[in-house]
């Protein structure tokens, strides 16, 4: 069993590579007659023998069954590889027969195969008219469409497609003459050309043969329909497949438009370069060469085309004008001079356009940053800033789906979408300075591609959409901080009237009324005025400790009466006495501002007490030093235990983080691998600027 099925598999695979081998070799042979034939026949032929040179049919049908053989090399059971290639078959035996029917009563007459050559042109040619709509009905997978109603008008289209030509194989020869209205050469009417004719009155066969021609273009109308249906059901691949068979009805349109007729040979080579791009374009779509490189393609060949129709028109125009007046010469040269005005701004307003409507405004770079800044600078709040963000990409990159998402803050996350989820979808980090802030999400729709340009592009974009991201952020924190400042001055000074009030003014005033009592008593009851006289210094010293803690809390006084260092030495002192090791390295510091000098006191002073109370600490080091900024850096290093990943930051170390934010400084708390922990603060000098630091 092995032994035969080894020996028939190189056999199907060399019957397979033979067949396309042999029908290349068929046409190249028939072609190469009918041209031989076309040139031994001359001009002579009567336009009334209705016989045109068969060259052209025949370069029509090489331009579809070339490729259709070497689509049959690449896939040998695909439908459309078969269609293409015999239709293009069909299209080479129509035009020999022309050229052999010519050559036959014409040129050498009496030659055998005369009739039946001439019968096979005229009648038998029609089912030419199948190949196209049956191609367009199969592409690009080889399959009518599967939606039922749509495959029932498939079939009903190709039924009535082919109802012209089953007719003209039956029709008789009278009818078709008398129905057109024209008359053969004798030459051709002593021809045999009814072998399968149906004797039937014209009465019946014509409005069967109006019918029939009527029918004709519902070959035209079904088929395209059922492409759109196709288009907007497909996958993103077949949708690119599909935009390659779009590309090649776009030449066909063109040179169909082309208004040339002299010489005749003119219009049948431009067809027939129609015919061989589009069988290209099937090839390439059907093999998936290449696929996607259709979305530069097809814009180009709109524009081009447009293009040179403007150009012929302008021409013809400038010739119908110009021609009564000026001559022939002159309007020749007024029409070049025409186009040449016209022409070049035209073409490369046009091609923007044209572009711009394909592939979105990324064709035009400065244009697309200055629309988002636009956007972003009118934009009222954060939310429509990232609204105007997705609406720029979607924009710029004919995006079907843009959503953007920025973080703003620990579990919270604003998100905005433009436009409807489809198809596969690519993310990509949004950052700021190095810090991730949010992502982008996008759907690149069916078949759009980002080159390196457009990847550049989008990155600009991306991060204009980072910075106002990172700006909206800022500013709400902004906003929060102000309100907290706001509500913290105003609890500070509810804190102070009320110590002032609920404290000092009434011990105050007892002080006052007993001074006064003691007054009264002094001459008849010394003793009574005296002990009132020591109370009352009592309670004004204990007035005198409240004044102190309240002018400390406002501001440590040691700042001013001592300095930043000798007041941070007089803390450490404190707790020297308690056991810690504690040393000062400072350098002269000069002049500092005071929110500087208060926000490193009370942080050292908060990071001793940590250092007390948690490190189980023998020594404790404290630096204070100016950088290049400038910034003052003070650091705290212990020799403790260190802080513990799962530790949670209490009280105090929130606080020591937020004094430095509060200046804008940076605060970071490590434990290095020598063990310990290290307290680092950064506190930049021109955040108050109230006072000029040295």
């Amino acid at each position: 069993m092995t032994e035969v099925g080894e020996s028939r598999l190189p056999a199907r695979t060399r019957s397979a590579a033979w067949a396309p081998m042999a029908l290349a070799a068929v046409a190249a042979l028939l072609a190469a007659i009918t041209v031989v034939l076309d040139l031994r026949n001359g001009g002579d032929i009567p336009v009334a023998a209705e016989l045109d040179a068969g060259w052209t049919a025949v370069l029509s049908g090489l331009a579809q069954t070339l490729p259709g053989l070497l689509l049959l090399h690449r896939l040998p059971r695909h439908p459309v590889a078969w269609v293409l290639t015999i239709s293009g078959l069909v299209w080479i035996v129509d035009g020999f027969a022309s050229s052999w029917a010519a050559y036959a009563v014409y040129t050498s007459p009496g030659l055998p195969g005369a009739s039946a050559a001439y019968w096979f042109y005229s009648r038998f040619g029609a089912v030419l008219l199948l190949g196209l709509p049956l191609l367009i009905l199969l592409f690009p997978d080889g399959r009518l469409v599967t939606a039922r109603l749509w495959r029932w008008l498939s079939i009903v289209s190709l039924a009535l497609t082919a109802l012209l030509p089953l007719l003209l194989i039956v029709v008789p020869l009278s009818v078709m003459t008398r129905y057109h209205d024209t008359a053969l050469p004798a030459e051709i009417a002593g021809l045999a050309l009814d072998p399968f004719s149906i004797d039937l009155p014209y009465a019946v066969w014509e409005p069967v043969l109006r019918v029939a021609y009527t029918a004709v273009l519902v070959s035209l109308v079904v088929p395209f329909a059922v492409t759109v249906h196709r288009y907007r059901a497909a996958s993103p691949e077949h949708r690119a497949q599909i935009r390659w068979l779009m590309w090649a009805a776009l030449i066909d349109m063109f040179v169909l438009l082309v208004p040339l007729e002299n010489p005749p040979a003119v219009p049948a080579i431009l067809f027939g370069l129609a015919i061989a791009l589009t069988s290209a374009a099937i090839v390439g779509a059907v093999t998936k060469h290449r696929l996607y490189a259709i979305d530069r393609l097809l814009p180009a060949t709109f524009l081009y085309g447009v293009l040179g129709l403007l150009v012929v028109g302008v021409d013809l125009a400038v010739f119908a004008i110009a021609g009564g007046v000026l001559g022939e010469r002159d309007a020749a040269l007024a029409a070049i001079a025409v186009v040449a005005v016209v022409y070049a701004p035209l073409r490369s307003r046009l091609w923007r356009a044209v572009r711009r409507l394909v592939r979105g405004s990324r064709e035009d770079p400065y244009a697309t940053v200055s629309t988002l800044a636009e956007r972003l600078e009118s934009a009222a709040d954060p939310d429509e800033q990232l609204r105007a963000v997705a609406r720029t990409l979607a924009e710029a990159f004919r995006l079907p789906y843009v959503r953007v998402e920025i973080d703003r803050g620990p579990g919270r996350r604003a998100i905005v979408e433009h436009g409807k989820e489809s198809g596969p979808a690519i993310a990509l980090p949004v950052g700021y300075r190095g810090e991730p802030v949010g992502r982008l999400v996008l759907c690149l729709g069916d078949g759009t591609t980002l080159s390196d340009r457009d990847q550049r592009l989008l990155g600009d974009l991306v991060r204009q959409a980072a910075a106002a991201a990172r700006a909206t952020d800022l500013s709400l924190e902004l906003q929060k901080g102000r309100s907290r400042l706001v509500a913290t001055r105003e609890e500070e000074r509810r804190r102070i009237r009320r110590d002032l009030h609920d404290g000092l003014g009434p011990t105050l005033g007892a002080v006052a009324l007993r001074i006064e009592t003691a007054r009264n008593l002094a001459r008849s009851a010394p003793e009574e005025a005296d002990g009132m006289l020591d109370q009352a210094t009592v309670e004004v010293a204990a007035v005198l400790a409240d004044v102190r803690r309240l002018v400390h809390d406002l501001r440590p006084p040691a700042l001013d009466e001592l300095g930043l260092v000798r007041a941070i030495e007089q803390q450490a002192e404190r707790f020297r006495l308690g056991g810690l090791q504690v040393s000062v390295d400072a350098a002269a510091l000069g002049a500092l501002p005071a929110g500087v000098e208060v926000a490193a006191y009370r942080i050292a002073s908060e990071a001793l007490t940590n250092v007390a109370r948690h490190a189980a600490a023998s020594r404790c080091d404290i630096v204070v030093r100016l950088i290049d900024g400038p910034a003052l850096e003070l650091s705290v290093t212990d020799d403790g235990v260190g802080i513990g990943e799962e530790v949670i930051a209490g009280v105090g170390m929130l606080s020591v983080r937020e004094r430095a934010a509060e200046l804008g400084g940076v605060c970071s708390v490590s434990c290095p691998p020598t063990g310990g922990t290290v307290v680092r603060v950064q506190l930049p000098l021109d955040a108050v600027p109230e006072v000029a630091h040295a």
